[in-house]
C-alpha cells in the first residue's frame, strides 16, 4: 500500500476490518455485586420482584379511607411506620398517620400531605382541600413489574446500575471475565521517567499514557516496561504476552524499516496486517493475531498513539470485553477561528468546548495540531473531526465534535 492518498482506507474501513475478526470473550464468571462495578454484563437480568414490592406512602401525611372518598373530616385510629405494616383495617370516615416509605393499608387510596390537613382538638382531621384517588402512593411495581428486563447483556455496570440491582434483591451478577492486555515499548532511546536522559534520549511517553488509558477502562494489565531494541529480546516480550494476555498494545516500531524490530516480529509470529489509515493523527496502524491473542500497533508519536488508541484499539478491546458498541456521536458546533486541513485524510483535531452561561455555544482549537504535541491533547476536551474530503475551516462554519471522555 503506497502512501497516495487515493489508497489510503478510512477509519470505518478499519474498524470494519477489525470487528469482523475480533470476537468477544466467552468466559464468564459469578461477580458478587460489591465488587461488579465497571464490569460487563454476560446476560440479561430479569427483574424476580416488583419494585416497590407494595404500595407505599410518598410523603408523611395521612391515608384516607377509600369508603368515604367525599368526606372532609377523618378519625385518626393508627399511626404507620416504614417497615411496621398495620394490622388494622381503616374503615369509612377514617385515616391512619402514615410515614414515608409505609405500606399503604388494602382499604385505603389516597395519601394527603401533612401540611394540607388540620388537626382537630379531638385528634381527628380536617382537608383543607380535595384529595384525588392514587393522590401520594407509590404502587407495587409501577418502577419495576416482575419479568421485567431491567438492564441488558453487554453492559457495563455503572453505580446507578449497582443500585438498582441492590434494590431487586440480587446479591450477584453473570459477567463476561476481564479481559487482559498487555503493553510495551521498545526503543534504545526511550527512558522512563524520574531517569537521567543523556544525548540522543527521551522519555517514554506512550506507555504511561496507553496503561492510563486501560486501567482507566478497567482492563487487566501486563506491563513489560521498556524492551530494547533487540530482536530476540522483542520475540521473547511478544510471545510471554500472548500467551499471558487477550490482547497486546504497542506503539511505534510496527512499519516495515530496518529497525522496526516488532513489527518483524510480529509477522514471523503471527498474521499482521499493517494499514494506513485515511486519518492524521494517526497514519500507520496495525491490526492482527498472534495465536488466541490480538495485537493493536499505534503510531510512535503521541498525539496519534493517544487519537488511535480512542479511536481505534479501544472500540476492538471493548467488542473483545463484550462491551454492547455504540456509533460516535457528533455534537455539531460553529467554529470560533479557523482551523488548516488539506484534502485526504478524516481529521482529528484538538479542540476546546467554548460556552455561553451554562451551554456549549461553539468550539475553538486547542493549540498545536502537531502530532508529537501532546500538550494540546491534555488541555482539549473534544475533538474536531473533519472529513477526508474537506479542507480548511474558517469562522462560523459548522463542525463535528467528540466529546473526549478518557
Amino acid at each position: 500500500m503506497n502512501c497516495d492518498n487515493n489508497n489510503l482506507i478510512s477509519v470505518e474501513q478499519a474498524l470494519t476490518l477489525m470487528f469482523q475478526q475480533i470476537k468477544k470473550t466467552s468466559i464468564t464468571e459469578k461477580v458478587p455485586l460489591n465488587l461488579a462495578i465497571n464490569r460487563v454484563l454476560a446476560s440479561d437480568i430479569v427483574s424476580q420482584v416488583n419494585n416497590p414490592p407494595h404500595n407505599n406512602s410518598a410523603m408523611d401525611g395521612y391515608a384516607l379511607s377509600a369508603a368515604s372518598p367525599d368526606a372532609e373530616v377523618y378519625h385518626c385510629v393508627d399511626q404507620i411506620y416504614a417497615g411496621k405494616p398495620t394490622v388494622k383495617k381503616i374503615l369509612s370516615g377514617q385515616c391512619a398517620r402514615i410515614m414515608t416509605g409505609a405500606v399503604v393499608p388494602e382499604t385505603c387510596d389516597r395519601v394527603v400531605m401533612q401540611e394540607n390537613i388540620e388537626i382537630l382538638q379531638d385528634g381527628s382531621i380536617k382537608l383543607r382541600q380535595p384529595v384525588e384517588k392514587r393522590a401520594n402512593i407509590r404502587f407495587a411495581g409501577e418502577d419495576i413489574a416482575i419479568g421485567d428486563t431491567v438492564l441488558k447483556a453487554n453492559k457495563k455496570l455503572s453505580a446507578t446500575d449497582i443500585g438498582l440491582l441492590a434494590t431487586l434483591g440480587i446479591s450477584e451478577v453473570q459477567a463476561y471475565k476481564k479481559i487482559k492486555v498487555g503493553i510495551l515499548t521498545t526503543g534504545d532511546e526511550l527512558k522512563p521517567a524520574g531517569s537521567e536522559l543523556d544525548t540522543g534520549q527521551i522519555y517514554d511517553s506512550n506507555r504511561p499514557m496507553l496503561l492510563a488509558f486501560l486501567q482507566s477502562h478497567h482492563f487487566d494489565v501486563e506491563d513489560l516496561g521498556i524492551v530494547a531494541d533487540d530482536p530476540n529480546q522483542i520475540r521473547q516480550a511478544i510471545l510471554h504476552l500472548a500467551q499471558t494476555c487477550d490482547a497486546i498494545v504497542t506503539s511505534g516500531g510496527v512499519s516495515v524499516g530496518d529497525a522496526d524490530y516488532t513489527g518483524q516480529v510480529l509477522q514471523e509470529l503471527g498474521t499482521v496486517g499493517f494499514w494506513k489509515l485515511a486519518m492524521k493523527p494517526g497514519k500507520p496502524f496495525s491490526f492482527g493475531r498472534i495465536e488466541q491473542c490480538y495485537f493493536f500497533g499505534l503510531p510512535g508519536n503521541p498525539v496519534s498513539a493517544a487519537v488511535t488508541f480512542e479511536q481505534l484499539a479501544l472500540k476492538g478491546l471493548s467488542k473483545l470485553a463484550g462491551l454492547e458498541l455504540h456509533e460516535d456521536k457528533y455534537l455539531q458546533l460553529p467554529l470560533k477561528g479557523t482551523l488548516k486541513k488539506r484534502a485526504g485524510r478524516q481529521d482529528y483535531q484538538r479542540g476546546i468546548l467554548l460556552y455561553q452561561g451554562n451551554c456549549i455555544s461553539a468550539v475553538c482549537s486547542a493549540g498545536m495540531q502537531s502530532s508529537g504535541a501532546l500538550s494540546a491533547l491534555a488541555h482539549s476536551d473534544c475533538l474536531i473531526v473533519i472529513p477526508r474530503e474537506e479542507g480548511n475551516k474558517h469562522e462560523g462554519d459548522i463542525v463535528n465534535v467528540i466529546v473526549r471522555k478518557i
